[in-house]
């Protein structure tokens, strides 16, 4: 396909599938879970690392580099409710051809017993779903700090008796200074569509989302910082405000009507996700994240806890890069995530 073609492409899908609302609205939702320790670790959302890290691709396409050839990486995560979930990718690049990697990214939410309309037990069953991720990524050919990428994203959902195939797709570009210190990702997420729903004739819409991210290295010092803004496609995440006096609560002063103002700083700072990385020594990387939509939806206003905050690290040994990542999203409990990231052409070089 040429870039002629594609920016065709681009320009005639986005209003499609750009609709204004989110949350419990669509379907393939795990396809948003963060896998990678080190971005869970990070906030949940970063599309503007340029870096070897294969786990990136999968938030932004256009960050699949050469630096990545013969990368492999497996991630594993302990959700809530025994719900488990996971990222296995492996990547190859070719001399002007560009950057390719092809990954699973699953999801099992365990086995449930199975009972009529009346109660009786009838057996059991099991829920999962997949995604296989096709990436394909190269520098625009006018500009090499410009790298541009799309993933290809088939889908299969299966709940008891009920199977649903969809198609979606991310598309990225990542933006590099010369120096590699600064560097900027936009990336359009989960563009498709449902080939065959769980019913006959209810087609669900999939989560599209636009996120736009900068990163900033600072040169003699061992930091990283990010920030990343989701859900571009629509400005309001904050809750619908009360009118009616007679439907607040008077001791819950939250529930009091806000000015505008402050409705608009809510609104803003909802859309944003903030990372650090430090780097003290050479092999070990300590990682902090906040966000604030996952604090503002899910703290208690009794106990607000170190909800929306996250935190990680990562050390390399030998040939391995071992990584953790802890985010908290409610009081009741945080999500784990491990990654094992290695390069295979490390173990193709012969000892002197």
């Amino acid at each position: 396909m040429s870039y002629r073609l594609f920016y065709i492409f681009v320009l005639f899908i986005i209003p499609e599938f750009a609709i204004g609302q989110i949350g419990g609205k669509y379907t393939y939702e795990f396809l948003n879970l963060t896998n990678s320790a080190r971005i869970a670790a990070l906030g949940g959302k970063i599309v503007s690392i340029p870096d070897n890290d294969l786990n990136l691709p999968f938030h932004n396409p256009g960050l699949l580099s050469p630096e990545m050839d013969q990368n492999l990486v497996l991630n594993y995560v302990n959700y809530f409710a025994d719900i488990n979930f996971g990222y296995v990718s492996y990547s190859r690049t070719y001399n002007k051809i560009g950057s390719f990697a092809a990954g699973i990214h699953y999801i099992n939410y365990g086995r449930f017993t199975a009972a009529d309309q009346i109660g009786n037990i009838t057996g059991s069953f099991t829920a999962s779903e997949y995604a296989f991720n096709l990436i394909y990524s190269r520098p625009l050919p006018f500009d090499s700090l410009f790298n541009i990428g799309i993933n290809l994203k088939p889908v299969i959902s299966n709940f008891e008796k009920y199977t649903s195939f969809g198609l979606a797709t991310d598309i990225g570009i990542n933006y590099t200074g010369r120096q590699g210190l600064f560097s900027a990702g936009l990336v359009l997420k989960n563009i498709g569509f449902q080939i065959k729903p769980y019913y006959s004739g209810n087609s669900e819409p999939l989560p599209f989302e636009i996120q736009l991210g900068l990163s900033h290295k600072l040169k003699h010092a061992p930091f990283r910082f990010m920030v990343t803004a989701h859900h571009l496609e629509t400005f309001k995440l904050a809750p619908e405000e009360i009118s009616d006096p007679n439907q607040q609560d008077p001791v819950n002063t939250s529930d009091k009507p806000r000015g505008k103002f402050e409705q608009f700083g809510d609104n803003l700072i909802r859309h944003l996700v903030f990372g650090l990385e430090l780097n003290p020594v050479k092999p070990v990387f300590i990682r902090l994240g906040y966000n604030p939509q996952r604090r503002k939806e899910l703290q208690l206003s009794s106990r607000t806890g170190m909800v929306g905050f996250s935190w990680g690290f990562g050390i390399r040994i030998s040939k391995f890069h071992l990584s953790y990542g802890r985010a908290t999203y409610h009081l009741a409990g945080a999500s784990n995530h491990f990654s094992l990231t290695l390069n295979l052409n490390e173990f193709n070089k012969k000892i002197p």
